[in-house]
This record gives C-alpha cells, structure tokens and sequence, in this order.
C-alpha cells in the first residue's frame, strides 16, 4: 500500500481519470441541454437514488434545517466565516486603483463584479458546509449580485445552514455533472450563470472544462491531493495524520511524501497503518492510500523541485527551515508552513479558502478568492499636456505599423492644442 513512486508516475495517474470520464459527461451534458429539467429529474433519480419533486429549495426547508443543526456548531460555522470574510476582504485593497504615472496621463484599473455566478458543493460521500462557506463568502465580498448553488440530493440540513449563513440568493436539490450543464447552459428552472465555481468529482471537473465555451470556470478542482515536503527533522506522526485526514475525502484523493530521509518514509508509512486502523472512515480511507506513497530526493532543493512538479493542491513543509523552503516553492495551491499547520485548518478556521486546482493545475491557476468573481477594466485620462506627452510615440508606432488613421487620430488633436 505504502510505496515509492515517481513523480510523473504520481501525476500522470492524478490526470487519468479525467480521460476515463469524458463520453459519459459529454452524453449528460447533451441530454440536460436537450431536455432541460426533465434530464435533471431523471439524472438525479438514476445516480442520486433520490425521486425530486421540486429543484428549487425553498426558504421553508432552509429554516427547517436550522432545528437540526446542533446550536454550537451554527455558532462554529459563523466563526468561520468571519475569518474566512476577513482574509479576502483583505483582497480588494489592490483590485481598483486610479494615479496620474506622468504629468497629464492619468491610468487605473476598476473592478466590477460579476451579477450571476454558480457554485457547487459536494455531497454524497459526506457533508461539506465548508465549501459552501469557501465558495459563497468570496462571492458575495466581490459583491456578486446573485450567487446560485448546487447541490446533490439529499441535501443535509448542516450544508443548508451553512450557504445560508453564508448568503447564497439561490439553491438547487442536483448534483454532479447534470449540476453543471443546467448552470452553464440553463434550463426552464435554473437560469445560465457567468462563472462556476467550486470542487467536485471527476465528473464535475470534467463537465466544467468541457463547457468552458459556454460559462467561465474556476479551475479544474477535483478529488483532494496532499504532497509533504519533510527531512529527518519531521515528526513522522504529525506527517500520516495529515496524510489520513486527506484520504478520508474520497476514494481517489491522494497524497505523496517527498523526504530526504528513507528512514522517515519507512516510519510515515507504519503511522499510516497505526492511524488508518482507529480512523472512522476507514474504506474510503484504504481504498484513497492506494493513491499515496513516497519520493526520495538527494537534498531539499531536489525535494522542493520535485513538489514544484508535482504542483499539488495542498503543500506541507516539514523541515528544518520551512521558511526558507518556503521561499523557492513556484507551483501549489495553498502551502502550510511548519509542523503545527494542519491542512485542516485551512479546510476550516484560518481563513484561506481551500477550494484549490488539482491535478497539477496548480502550475497554471491560483486557488480561488475574491478576483475569481469579478472583471476588471482599465482607464486611462489623458489631458492636453500629457497627450503632448506620448502622441508623438504614439504616431511614431501607428506609422511603422502602417495604420495611418490610427496616428491621425492623434495628430488632429495635437494641432488644435
């Protein structure tokens, strides 16, 4: 089960599975944009065992599942929500600027947002209230006009509260692929949005990047992946701890240690096997460690470039110097710094949002926050002085390209000055 892998091999088999899926998303995508509700109906009841009488979940459910949410965790879920607003509040200081870069050229950048998004949150396997908090809150801080949630049914009362609290305007009782189409495309119930957001199955990744010509999407975001930079200095328990704790997510999360010490891999591994027998979800954990093994590098420098490769969603760095290995990370969705930074702090209560790319796609994408639901304009005001200023470069360039209006348009003005 614990065994050593190479890093292509480790994502090569990450990406796979998206292969695997693509004709079955594409023919649940055609019937949805084809039959509309009637699809999602039939969808929901063929995968989700469950016969709906409604897609639309009405305010009388959501105030229902209030009596049966636990009070303390209500409370819970608040707290994190405060800190989670907090972080990306903190992202709008650079989103809209406006400064005079010269005498008379005066430039910005304005941020709008965007009027309709969709999120997705999972279920099945288990509750996930903190992805309706990580999606939603960042939304509605951009200022979003109208943030439309999908869920599968049953939907438990806990992730009801949960996009309550965090202020979702809209929710629908469906999931997985058909959840997508129906948001990306529209049908009689659900009205099409701009942008999707949120993880999911390989199935939901895969309906998202096929119908990135009809809505934008987040990124590809699919089972959980965790990759642990540790030298002889780490604490092997700490190490399977988080290791467990992102198998218990899904049968096909996976994990990878990169260590300089093949001793701390030997003792990672018997940790592994100690946790694994105590942990409650232990057959969807088994089944996920079958993803996950070690790769040894020559130093840290090797390690760090290995986990650059890698691009995982979740980077813990347990070495002697985490900082500055730290320092030359390029590719991860979020990083965790230190021995006592759990990823599951960031699933939860430090703020940051833990909805991240997959797959290595973290070689190209961030992981999601406030700018992902918003567009972004720039200005520019040029007076007589400063136009003055940069004509003449302006008609210089216009004419070596030879598009002579292009340096008129600037010329007719310098002459009334």
């Amino acid at each position: 089960m614990w065994r050593q892998f190479d890093a292509r091999d480790w994502l090569r088999d990450r990406r796979a599975g998206l292969q695997d899926v693509q004709e079955p998303v594409s023919k649940i995508i055609a019937l949805v944009r084809d039959q509309g509700d009637r699809a999602l109906f039939e969808l929901t009841e063929r995968y989700d065992k469950v016969r709906l009488e409604s897609l639309s979940v009405d305010r009388d459910q959501v105030t229902a599942a209030y009596s049966q949410v636990d009070s303390r965790l209500i409370e819970d879920l608040k707290q994190s929500k405060a800190r989670i607003e907090r972080f990306h509040s903190l992202q709008l200081k650079a989103m809209n600027w406006e400064e005079e870069v010269e005498p008379g050229v005066r430039l910005g950048m304005r941020t709008m947002p965007m009027e309709r998004v969709g999120v997705y949150v999972p279920g099945g396997r288990a509750a996930y209230p903190s992805t309706a908090l990580m999606c939603v809150i960042p939304a509605k801080i951009a200022g979003v006009g109208k943030v439309v949630c999908c869920t599968p049914p049953p939907i438990h009362p806990l992730i009801l509260v949960a996009l309550d609290v965090a202020g979702a305007d809209e929710i629908y009782s469906v999931g997985g692929a058909q959840a997508i189409a129906a948001m990306a495309l529209g049908t009689e119930i659900v009205r099409p949005v701009q942008k999707i957001v949120g993880p999911g199955n390989v199935y939901v990744t895969a309906a998202k990047m096929q119908l990135k010509d009809f809505v934008d999407i987040d990124f590809p975001a699919g089972p959980s992946e965790l990759a642990v930079i540790a030298d002889g200095t780490a604490e092997p328990t700490f190490i399977a701890a988080d290791i467990i704790a992102q198998a218990e997510h899904d049968p096909d999360a996976a994990c990878v240690l990169i260590t300089t010490d093949p001793a701390m891999a030997e003792r990672v591994g018997v940790c592994i096997e100690e946790q694994a027998r105590r942990a409650k979800r232990r057959e969807v954990i088994a089944r996920s460690l079958s993803n996950c093994g070690y790769i040894l590098a020559k130093d840290i420098g090797e390690a760090i470039e290995i986990a650059n490769e890698v691009a995982s969603e979740h980077l813990s760095i347990q070495v002697r110097d985490p900082r500055s290995a730290m320092s030359k990370v390029r590719n991860a969705g979020a990083v965790f710094i230190g021995p006592y930074s759990p990823v599951a702090c960031g699933d939860y209560s430090s703020g940051t949002n833990h909805v991240l790319p997959t797959a290595g796609y973290a070689r190209t994408y961030s992981g999601l926050d406030v700018r992902h639901f918003c567009k972004s304009v720039s200005m520019q005001e040029v007076s007589k002085k400063g136009l003055k200023s940069i004509g003449p470069i302006t008609m210089s360039l216009a004419e070596a390209e030879g598009l002579q209006a292009h340096s008129e348009s600037v010329r007719i003005r310098l002459e009334k000055q």
